[in-house]
């Protein structure tokens, strides 16, 4: 079995109200909800037809007070978390959280790179376990754009991290170029230099659904609001940006149909 290093393989949602996400996601996105017995964190997953696909966890009170607002978080693959957050540090980034274990299921770390963007480190235990679900298929994540401070200057952390190498770049026009970047040929991800009015870099996932236009309008009906879109992209599918109701951030890609 080939490395899944450099690949996301999770997604993690912390947000003030679970039950209200766990509604919302399930109506827009079409998941499911496990409820894990963790006692000591309440922890939901996320599931399509295939298994989980995310997790889900309150966002305690003392990061709120912080003014850490909900957020949607990645999670890449490498081949040993702590070889990989040494080398972050070396090249700039900082750390959130130290490497730990989760057991029986891998260890992780959060780190955030040189512009301040966030995005976690995770090795699965039994890495042959969890194979890599088909990226645009329903329910999955089929996009991961980062809006960064200064793109040039990201990706060679990103590469250096995780052997990302550059795909095809995208004129924007006065909004610069649209850089997408993958692995083995396949592109599962862009990023480009932020407005100035956005006021940090952040990692934006987009979630695969079908009528990108129903879609949108389930957003509206379930209390969030569509920000951007809908709107073409280059390969046929159409994209949308919205607030979930507790106002975290998140993108859906999907078909226009009819």
């Amino acid at each position: 079995m080939a490395s899944s290093h450099g690949r996301f393989v999770w997604y993690e949602l912390m947000i003030p109200d679970m039950d209200a996400a766990v509604a919302f996601y399930g109506d827009v996105v079409g998941w499911g909800a496990q409820k894990l017995d963790m006692p000591e964190m309440p922890y939901t997953l996320f599931t399509t037809d295939a298994g989980p696909i995310a997790g889900l966890m309150t966002l305690p009170q003392e990061l709120r007070d912080q003014g850490v607002p909900p957020h949607w978080t990645g999670y890449v693959h490498v081949d040993d978390v702590d070889a990989t957050v040494a080398k972050a540090k070396a090249l700039g980034g900082a750390l959130h959280i130290e490497p730990r274990d989760i057991p029986g299921v891998g260890r992780f770390a959060v780190i955030g790179d040189p512009q301040g963007a966030v995005i976690s480190l995770f090795k699965w235990e039994d890495e042959s376990a969890h194979p890599l679900p088909d990226q645009m298929a329903k329910g999955n994540i089929g996009w991961h754009e980062l809006m960064a401070v200064d793109w040039e200057a990201a990706l060679p952390f990103y590469a250096e991290l995780f052997g990302w190498k550059k795909d095809q770049a995208v004129d924007m026009g006065p909004m610069g170029t649209y850089q997408l970047f993958g692995l083995g040929g396949n592109a599962f991800g862009g990023m480009f230099t932020k407005p100035e009015a956005v006021p940090m870099p952040f990692w934006l996932y987009y979630f695969v659904v079908g009528d990108i236009d129903a879609a949108g309008g389930r957003v509206t009906a379930g209390g969030g609001q569509v920000i951007n879109g809908p709107m073409p992209v280059p390969g046929g599918a159409f994209i949308l940006q919205a607030l979930d109701p507790q106002g975290t951030m998140f993108a859906l890609v999907g078909s226009r149909e009819g």
